[in-house]
Formats: structure tokens, C-alpha cells, sequence
């Protein structure tokens, strides 16, 4: 098929009753304190270490959701333009809540998680603190991976060689199993901070470990030897080296036991709706190809209204053409899948040319830049924003004002940049996204 250029979308025309819905919003955001629109940033340590027992989570504060349009990002952001070039849960939930077509950061019904805008597999669970867990790609024989569809968001980027690596945030669930657990980067700093999470990974880059344990994460890093029975060796794997994983049940033992910080987080909730989006492009595919050894596609199921991770199965060297087959969790033998799968064009960079040389990266998801959200089997154009270390990512559409994400299980593909992408498929129904290097 040809492909076309992914153009602007026309602007959406909203019902009445969303246009009443968002005055609604914006009132209730802005008529706070005058002193809440401009917060001062606290420092890294502070808000990570804080120790906060409120019942529900805490709203993205106003100064976050203020206007925020395109043109004053292509002003501040030019580089960050993107190139236009042509699950089932397996827990019970014990509790009933309240059915709500649209929920806000002021309207989360209590015992709701904030990463999900859903009721937790239990209520007690959201009374600790969320875990972030590095989980490998490659080498392709330690697929099935474990745990992947019990995790309430997981994160994939690009770390070296042309090879991508997830890293997942377990609140609302646990699993026994969650791996293979593999090294550590500089990006997983940034997801540990969004969501007060203990960070799991085991070691990293000398450079990289050095600047974890100097930071203010330096409590919160667990590695293997340092939290015994959560890491453990697994069985059935070719080498040694990529056979730890990671129980979230036997972590919370090992925390009581040891006197760990694990109390209730603060945790800012983002914004969440049942209601499909109208009015914007039909997207039967989401393509991301990394390197020619490390791609794949998520698929829109429309009669499950989830979409299914389709992995590569061999490189495209030589002229060889792309191979997929279903990405399936080990733990629940499920595909994985999520209800969100958000783009984010994010600056990949380096600090010095040691670190260019072996390509350890500084990806920095900080300020502002461009995103895709899709949902529902729609795409949106989007802005992707965080302002604070210790606060989740909030999207708004390109007038600045808040999108929803449907409530479950969200996937960042975080691409860089000078990223390129394009449509083609009946009636350019399939997206393409191919990650760019610095």
C-alpha cells in the first residue's frame, strides 16, 4: 500500500453537554485558592519520601491543566515536532462500586486506583506503595514474559543494540511472578518518581547505578540480595543472566519484616471515561518498529474493545519480511493487552560523548511534547505534560484541555523526537511509528 501523510485532525464538535461538562471542569479548576495555580515545585526528596494517608488519590493540580496550546509549544518545543512522513482480569473484585460514565480527578469514587480509574483486584492494596519493574524484551527466548497483563501501566522504550525493554508499575494487582527482571536506566528514575514507586531492577550501568543511589531514590531501589525472596531465580531459562523475576506478594513480607517505608502514597489521579471518543480517525493497527530486530504492532479487538500485542519473531535483514505472532504473559496465558495505548515523542539525549559511544541514554519525560492517544479504536493527536518530578503524565488534546483515558491498563511506547510516522491500510486505517535515534 502507499503511504499518506498524517495530517492535523479536523477539530471535533463537541455535544452540549461535554462543552457544559468541560466549563464545568475548568471552574472547579481554577476557582481554588489563588495560591494553587502556580505551586511551588517541591524538591525530589520531599515529594518522593512523603508519607501521606488520604483515603483517595489527590487531582492534578490547576496549574496543570491550564490552556496549553500549539503554538505557544512549537514556540517553546520546535525541535519537538514529530516528522508527519508519508485483557481480562483474572482477580474477583470483592467490592461494588458506583458506575460512572466519566470520572475526573474530583470525582474518583473512593478505593478507585488512580492508574487506572478501576477498583483495585482489593481494596488493601492501595495502601502501599506501587512497584516499578524493569521486565526484559530480548534475548526473544525469554518470551512468554511474566506478569504483563496484571500490571496497571507499563512503559516501553528504547534502551541500546536496537532492542526496546518495558518497565511496569504493579498497584491495583500483584503477581507471583514478574520478569525476568533485567538492568536498570536512567529513564526508570522518572517512572519510580510519577508514582512514589519502590524501583526494581537488577543493577545497571555503573553510571547509572551511581546516580540512583546518590538520589533521592536511594532507599527505594531493590536489586537482587537486597530484598530476599521478591528476587528469585526462575526456572527453565537458557542462562542464568536473565532468569530473576519477582514476587509482589513475598515484597510485602520482606517490607513489614525489615521496617521498610511502604505506607500510602499520594498519588495524583489522572483523567478517566467510558465514553468513546467520536468523531476521530478509525485505527485498526498501532505500528512501532524500533530496529529491524525489535518490532511490533498492537491490534484493535473491537469485540473485546482492548487491544492485543503482536511481537516480532525474527529480524527483516536481507530483505526478509516482518513476522509476528501473539505477546503472551506466562503468569495468566493471556495475550497481552491494554485499553490505552498512548505515543509519546519524548528528547532521547546523551551527557557526554562516553555516553553517546555506548549509548546510555537521558530520556527526558519532562515539560511538554507531542503524544497519540488511542482508544477505543480511535486515534487523537495529543500533548503529553509533566511539570513536577512526583506527578503522573496528564495528556490534553491541542487546545490544552484534558483527554480521557479509558479506565484499565495503559501502554506508553515512549519514541524519540525525530521519530517519523505515517498512515497507509483501507482507508489509512494501520499507523506507523518508527523510533529515530538521536
Amino acid at each position: 500500500m502507499g503511504s499518506v501523510i498524517i495530517t492535523p485532525m479536523r477539530e471535533k464538535k463537541f455535544p452540549i453537554w461535554q462543552i457544559l461538562f468541560g466549563a464545568l471542569t475548568f471552574f472547579v479548576l481554577v476557582g481554588g485558592a489563588a495560591s494553587l495555580f502556580f505551586p511551588s515545585s517541591p524538591s525530589p526528596s520531599s515529594a518522593f519520601g512523603k508519607d501521606v494517608s488520604r483515603p483517595t488519590p489527590t487531582p492534578f493540580r490547576p496549574s496543570t491543566v491550564l490552556p496549553f496550546t500549539e503554538s505557544w509549544h512549537s514556540s517553546h518545543h520546535p525541535s519537538s515536532q514529530p516528522q508527519y512522513e508519508g485483557g481480562v482480569n483474572p482477580y474477583e473484585t470483592p467490592q461494588v462500586f458506583p458506575t460512572l460514565s466519566v470520572i475526573t480527578p474530583f470525582s474518583l469514587p473512593e478505593g478507585y486506583n488512580p492508574l487506572t480509574g478501576e477498583p483495585p483486584a482489593s481494596p488493601d492494596l492501595l495502601n502501599r506503595r506501587p512497584m516499578a519493574i524493569k521486565v526484559t524484551n530480548f534475548p526473544r527466548y525469554v518470551r512468554p514474559q511474566s506478569g504483563l497483563t496484571l500490571a496497571d501501566v507499563v512503559f516501553e522504550y528504547y534502551i541500546e543494540a536496537g532492542l526496546s525493554r518495558f518497565i511496569a508499575i504493579f498497584y491495583g494487582n500483584d503477581s507471583d511472578a514478574v520478569g525476568p527482571v533485567r538492568s536498570g536506566r536512567y529513564f526508570d528514575a522518572h517512572v519510580a518518581r510519577m508514582y512514589h514507586a519502590y524501583l526494581v531492577f537488577k543493577y545497571a550501568d555503573p553510571r547509572v547505578y551511581s546516580y540512583l543511589k546518590g538520589s533521592d531514590l536511594k532507599d527505594f531501589l531493590i536489586v537482587p540480595g537486597n530484598a530476599v525472596g521478591a528476587i528469585y531465580s526462575g526456572p527453565n531459562l537458557q542462562d542464568s543472566y536473565n532468569n530473576y523475576f519477582f514476587n509482589t506478594r513475598k515484597f510485602q513480607t520482606y517490607l513489614a519484616e525489615h521496617g521498610k517505608d511502604n505506607s500510602r502514597q499520594d498519588i495524583e489521579s489522572g483523567y478517566f471515561s467510558t465514553l468513546a471518543p467520536t468523531l476521530y480517525p478509525s485505527v485498526k493497527r498501532i505500528y512501532t518498529f524500533y530496529s529491524v530486530d525489535d518490532y511490533h504492532y498492537w491490534e484493535y479487538d473491537a469485540f473485546r474493545d482492548t487491544y492485543l500485542r503482536y511481537q516480532e519473531t525474527d529480524d527483516t535483514r536481507g530483505g526478509k519480511p516482518e513476522s509476528y505472532a501473539p505477546l503472551v504473559d506466562a503468569v495468566t496465558m493471556q495475550q497481552v493487552n491494554a485499553d490505552n495505548i498512548v505515543v509519546l515523542f519524548v528528547p532521547y539525549t546523551f551527557a557526554n560523548k562516553y555516553d553517546e559511544e555506548d549509548e546510555v541514554y537521558h530520556i527526558d519525560l519532562l515539560n511538554a511534547g507531542n503524544a497519540y492517544l488511542f482508544r477505543d479504536g480511535v486515534g487523537i493527536q495529543a500533548i503529553w505534560r509533566r511539570i513536577r518530578t512526583d506527578q503522573p503524565l496528564l495528556l490534553t488534546d491541542m487546545k490544552g484541555m484534558p483527554l480521557s483515558l479509558k479506565p484499565g491498563r495503559t501502554f506508553y511506547e515512549v519514541i524519540g523526537i525525530h521519530s517519523t510516522s505515517w498512515t497507509d491500510g483501507e482507508e489509512g486505517m494501520y499507523w506507523h511509528f518508527r523510533f529515530q535515534t538521536p
